[in-house]
C-alpha cells in the first residue's frame, strides 16, 4: 500500500509518501519567521500553510518518483492543533483524495507522534509505554495496541516543551526555546542554580511545569533586579548555568515519573516522540536507564517535529479503508475519542 499522508497542524507544512512502513519521501516547510513574535501566531500559520501545500505535495510525490493515481490510501493531521492550519491540510488532503478517486483517513495527531518510532528497527513490541512531550502535550500513554490505549498522566499546566519556550523567552534566548537551552545546557554546570523538582503531591502520574519556570523569573529578578527597563544584564556563563539547572531538574523529574509508571505498568518497551523527545540529556540519561533491563526508543531527529511520514505509516499500518468513509471528518472533531482514560 502506498500512502499519502499530510501534517499541518501548527506551524510545520509536510508531506510524505510511505509504501509499505517505508518511508520514501518525507518534506517539511517550517516556518521559521513567527520566531520574530516569540511564538506562533495562528493567523499566520494558515496563510503560510496555505502557500506551501500544493508545492509540498508535488515535491513529495516527486521525490518518491510517483504519480498521483499510484496513490492508494490519502491520509491527513484531523487534531489536535490550531484550527486554520489544520483546516488547510485536511481539506487540500480530501481534494486530492477525491481527485485521484482514493480513499481518506484522518490521523489524530498525538496518536501518530506515537508510533513515529516504528519508522525505524527495532521498534516498540506491544505493550510498551509512550512518553509524548512537546509544546502542547505532555503524555504518558500505555500503548496496548493500534487504536487501544490508556492515558495515565498529563500536565496540569504547561506542557515541557512550553515550559522551555517560556524559560526561554525569560533569559531572552529566542523561539523555540528548547532548542537553544539544550545547547547552552550543555555548555553550563547544573549545579550552580538549584531549581525546585516539578512534581505533584499525591498518586498518579500527571506533570506540572509552571512552578519551575516561575522559579526562573524570581532568579533572574534577584540576578538582574526589578527593574524590566534597567536590569543588570546577566553573563553568558550565567545563562549556560541557568539552561543547565532548568534542563537537569525537568529531565530528571521527567524521567523519574516515567519509570515509575513503566514499574506500575510492568512493562519493559518504553517509547518517547514530540519535539522534546530530541533533548540531547533526555537521550543520555534514558540510554543509561535502558541498562537496567528497559528498552527505549527513540524516534530519528526528523521525526520529533511534526512530519507527515508517522500521519502515512499510521494510516497505512490500520489497513484498508472504505472510499468514503473518512470524508466527513471534520477539523474540529473531539481528540482521542477512542482512548479511554484510566490508571
Amino acid at each position: 500500500m502506498i500512502v499519502l499522508g499530510i501534517e499541518s497542524s501548527c506551524d510545520e507544512t509536510a508531506a510524505a509518501i510511505i509504501q509499505d512502513g517505508t518511508v520514501l519521501s518525507n518534506i517539511i516547510s517550517s516556518q521559521h519567521f513567527h520566531s520574530d513574535y516569540g511564538g506562533i501566531v495562528p493567523e499566520l500559520a494558515s496563510r503560510a500553510h496555505l502557500q506551501s501545500i500544493i508545492p509540498i505535495i508535488a515535491q513529495a510525490l516527486n521525490d518518491a518518483s510517483l504519480m498521483p493515481d499510484q496513490i492508494d490510501l490519502v491520509a491527513a493531521t484531523q487534531g489536535p492543533g490550531l484550527i486554520g492550519s489544520l483546516l488547510v491540510g485536511l481539506n487540500a488532503a480530501k481534494a486530492f483524495a477525491l481527485r485521484i478517486g482514493k480513499p481518506f483517513r484522518p490521523i489524530n495527531h498525538i496518536e501518530a507522534h506515537i508510533f513515529s518510532t516504528f519508522l525505524r528497527f527495532p521498534k516498540p513490541n506491544f505493550p510498551f509505554l509512550s512518553v509524548v512531550i512537546s509544546g502542547g502535550h505532555t503524555l504518558l500513554v500505555h500503548v496496548h495496541d493500534f487504536e487501544r490505549y490508556d492515558i495515565l498522566g498529563t500536565t496540569v499546566d504547561d506542557a515541557l516543551g512550553e515550559a522551555y519556550d517560556k524559560v526561554g523567552k525569560l533569559l531572552r534566548l529566542g523561539f523555540p526555546g528548547g532548542p537553544v537551552i539544550d545547547t547552552r545546557a550543555q555548555r553550563g554546570n547544573s549545579h550552580n542554580f538549584s531549581f525546585p523538582k516539578p512534581v505533584i503531591a499525591g498518586p498518579g502520574f500527571d506533570f506540572s511545569f509552571s512552578g519551575i519556570k516561575t522559579s526562573v523569573y524570581y532568579l533572574l529578578r534577584k540576578l538582574q533586579g526589578n527593574e524590566l527597563s534597567n536590569r543588570t544584564p546577566l553573563s553568558e556563563t550565567v545563562i549556560d548555568d541557568i539552561c543547565a539547572g532548568f534542563q537537569s531538574t525537568v529531565i530528571l523529574a521527567l524521567i523519574e515519573k516515567t519509570m515509575l509508571a513503566a514499574a506500575f505498568l510492568r512493562v519493559r518497551d518504553i517509547s518517547f516522540a514530540g519535539g522534546v523527545s530530541a533533548n540531547s540529556e533526555l537521550r543520555k540519561r534514558m540510554k543509561e536507564t535502558a541498562g537496567t533491563g528497559y528498552n527505549v526508543f527513540f524516534p530519528t531527529h526528523d521525526l520529533t517535529t511534526d512530519n507527515a511520514a508517522m500521519v502515512a505509516y499510521l494510516a497505512g499500518a490500520r489497513g484498508n479503508v472504505s472510499n468514503t468513509s473518512g470524508y466527513h471528518a471534520a477539523a474540529f472533531a473531539r481528540a482521542w475519542k477512542r482512548v479511554r482514560h484510566g490508571a
